[in-house]
């Protein structure tokens, strides 16, 4: 019995959603106690709350705004603090509250007592203001709302038509008693004991969003007091949907639901995921080649907002073999990308912004330059800037990072036989003017599109995009770093020695450093969609081990809501820059039981080295 009564409120609360059921933004802001703000009103009104409260108590004929009585203090007036500025603006915006004529307001008046008295004394503290408020004159006015101490509903009619009430859900209103309510305000602890944290039991969801939908049947909005005040809170009212966000900190609430776009990312259909064999993973056969995938920027949120995207499937966790890397540099426990580079294909710690040299500049030997001695061959591909801090540490020496004229001059005296990304500027305009001549009589094929890398023969290649070929996913970009891995891969498979190739999705770091969820999301699966053209070859090969980890953590991301159903991530992030969170190794092929546990990040170079050493014994 309880069971078919649950499924039929739940039933009433999906189905009677009413017109109010929305997704809420920065006017939706209720100003709880706004009086206490450090600028009252003032704060509430420039973070674009759509309603702002203030207590009042009537002392001497004045109405003072204070929470008790013992608070009232001199100048802390309705008038001072609210109804002027109010009115001025409002005058300014060209008779109404916002500039943005989609915002409203309302003005909450809660009467802490003696509402006989209180209310006579406001309609006269209101008359300078009348063109500002809701009238017939001007829909867009501000609406005066009165909550608190207030009269009987049956006495509602005696007072003018432009003061407004806060209603109650357990009071049956009579037509016309209900044209006067604003909106349906009560405590959430009366129905439930959640505390913000997490979500509801489901019959506290039913008998929450029941109550909700009876306020929207009634053509209301709906309004909870005394709620936590937290991101996970907003979201959780929004799913019941509540009408009002309660808050005392309406700034937070603005920059929340202002950034939405840039934090929340649906992807209602999801690419499929490469299945690997596993024939060869994790066992002591040698180790020709090595395909090295960083994720520039990829900390493990990061990857659990790809995966809940993908709806729960990416193609990096088919790796049964799974470490973690710590990524400090020498001289900071947040690294950037050049030292964390520096330490995976150098093997040592160095300082922020060095690339491939020691902490005192003194070049180091990298991957492709030791592992030529071998007669190994390299490929170095990015999704970005080709001298930037990444792929430069792969083959350059530099005690800069933005050096990238001297960085692209670098490349001539390395042994890195395949080059791809952007910035052409640094090659073909460098301060050495002969720096193309004289890759071209070192044997380099100089080409600007993959097009051409697609006909190519030659096992020596240096592709130089248009910058607007490493745009963004989310504008367009389309599957450059995985083709341009495959044409890699068709030229570096016939070496006998075997190759290495480090392959950067360099842009899930942009999206972090710009605090913007979609564009690191969908940069994630385009370096994932990589991932599976990695794997593929491992499975064909036998002998291919591929790793799969970042240089570090870039914008502290943190997830506040996802549903892996529907592929919606919303998140939060608490800085635009690095973190020092350990970063995931995932590792697949022969090998790849090398790679599990924690350990510093130059280990990555020891064992690829030790790795591929011993296949040359």
């Amino acid at each position: 019995m309880k069971k078919n009564l649950l499924l039929s409120l739940l039933a009433l609360g999906l189905s009677q959603t009413g017109v109010f059921a929305q997704s809420l933004n920065a006017n939706r802001a209720h100003s709880h106690n706004d009086y206490k703000q450090n600028i009252p009103f003032l704060q509430a009104y420039y973070s674009g709350a759509g309603s702002i409260e203030a207590d009042v108590f009537l002392l001497n004929g004045k109405l003072y705004v204070a929470h008790e009585r013992n608070e009232i203090a001199e100048g802390r007036t309705l008038d001072e603090l609210y109804l002027k500025p109010l009115a001025a603006l409002f005058r300014k915006n060209g008779n109404r509250p916002y500039a943005d004529s989609t915002q409203s307001l309302q003005l909450v008046i809660d009467i802490k007592e003696d509402h006989a008295h209180v209310i006579p004394a406001l309609i006269n503290e209101l008359k300078p203001y009348r063109d500002v408020f809701t009238s017939t004159a001007n829909a867009h006015g501000v609406k005066i709302v009165l909550s608190g101490d207030m009269p009987q509903p049956a006495q509602y009619s005696q007072y003018p038509a432009y003061i407004s009430f806060d209603g109650r859900p357990n009071i049956n209103y009579t037509p016309d008693q209900l044209k006067r309510i604003a909106m349906i305000s009560d405590e959430l602890s009366t129905y439930t004991v959640w505390n913000g944290k997490g979500t509801l039991t489901p019959p506290d969801s039913v008998k929450i969003t029941a109550l909700i939908n009876a306020a929207h049947q009634q053509h209301k909005p709906f309004r909870f007091w005394a709620t936590q005040d937290s991101p996970n809170t907003w979201i959780q009212l929004e799913k019941l949907g509540a009408d009002w966000i309660n808050t005392d900190h309406p700034q937070q609430v603005h920059d929340f639901f202002i950034n939405r776009n840039k934090l929340e990312y649906n992807n209602p259909t999801p690419y499929p995921v490469y299945h690997p064999t596993y024939k060869t993973d994790g066992t002591a056969k040698k180790v020709k080649n090595v395909i090295l995938l960083i994720g520039d920027g990829m900390g493990l949120a990061q990857i659990q907002a790809g995966l809940t995207a993908n709806h729960g499937q990416l193609n990096m966790l088919q790796c049964h073999y799974a470490g973690f890397s710590q990524t400090c540099a020498a001289n900071s426990d947040n690294t950037d990308s050049a030292a964390g580079a520096t330490a995976m294909a150098c093997g040592q710690k160095t300082n922020n912004r060095y690339i491939g040299v020691n902490t005192q500049g003194q070049p180091l030997v990298n991957l492709p330059d030791t592992l030529a001695h071998y007669g190994i061959k390299s490929g170095i591909i990015s999704s970005g800037d080709i001298t930037d801090a990444t792929p430069a540490g792969f083959y350059a020496h530099q005690s800069e990072r933005s050096s990238s004229l001297p960085i692209a001059a670098d490349f001539l005296q390395g042994h890195v036989d395949v080059l791809i990304g952007s910035n052409q500027k640094s090659f073909f305009n460098n301060t050495d003017k002969q720096l193309t001549a004289k890759l071209q009589e070192k044997g380099y094929h100089i080409s600007t599109s993959l097009s051409d890398l697609a006909t190519a023969k030659s096992a020596k290649q240096v592709v130089l995009l248009p910058d607007a070929e490493t745009r963004p996913i989310k504008d367009g970009r389309g599957d450059m770093l995985g083709q341009s891995l495959k044409q890699t891969l068709r030229l570096l498979a016939d070496n006998k020695k075997g190759f290495f190739i480090m392959a950067e999705g360099a842009q899930i770091d942009y999206g972090g450093h710009a605090n913007n969820l979609p564009y690191v999301i969908t940069e994630l699966h385009d370096f994932d969609k990589t991932v599976a053209e990695a794997l593929k070859f491992a499975d064909a090969d036998g002998e291919t081990l591929v790793v799969i980890t970042a240089d570090h953590e870039t914008g502290g991301l943190s997830l506040l809501d996802a549903s892996t159903a529907k592929g919606m991530v919303l998140g939060n992030f608490s800085t635009n820059d690095h973190t020092s969170i350990n970063v995931p190794v995932f590792a697949y092929g022969p090998g790849a039981s090398e790679f599990i546990g924690t350990y510093q990040n130059t280990e990555i170079f020891n064992k690829i080295l030790k790795l591929m050493a011993q296949s040359h014994k």
